[in-house]
């Protein structure tokens, strides 16, 4: 996602509920004239992700060639928004702002639907509630500093 960096780090309030610092940092995603369609379509609650129509695969990260076939025919296509855990680490001390005023958070490796893998943070659930495989939805968490909505999962209600 070009200069994006971690989720998580768009000023939004901690566990508490208080506010982090307010800090704009280097963790704030910015975009760029590539990344610029993903972070729009964040902004208005969708997910996009690369798809290549030379070998009919979706990647993530985004890139502007396909990983597997190295083709330039590439678009930005709708995720579905649908994931299972992969991997996860609760996170209980980040000394770099903003994270440390999120402490713990839960850091997270999703298997997308569409079948490439994402980082990203697992919200909304108990931390002795995660397992290998369970069921997560997109969500967008918008920062209240910066206005930057990044995907965050959450467990899937249906």
């Amino acid at each position: 996602m070009g200069s994006a960096a971690p989720l998580g780090s768009t000023g939004a309030p901690g566990p508490t509920g208080a506010p982090s610092s307010g800090v704009v940092t280097a963790a704030t995603p910015e975009a760029d004239a590539f990344t610029r369609p993903y972070w729009d379509a964040a902004a208005e609650g969708r997910l996009l992700i690369r798809y290549c129509a030379d070998c009919d695969r979706h990647h993530h990260y985004p890139r502007e060639f396909c990983p597997y076939c190295w083709s330039e025919n590439v678009e930005w296509r709708p995720a579905s928004g649908r994931a299972t855990l992969y991997t996860w680490s609760v996170v209980h001390r980040n000394d770099l702002p903003p994270f440390g005023a999120r402490v713990p958070y839960v850091a997270a490796v999703v298997d997308l639907a569409e079948g490439p893998r994402m980082m990203t943070e697992v919200v909304d659930c108990p931390h002795e509630g995660l397992r290998i495989g369970m069921e997560l939805r997109v969500a967008f968490r918008t920062g209240a500093d910066d206005g930057v909505s990044v995907p965050v999962f959450g467990p899937d209600p249906a």
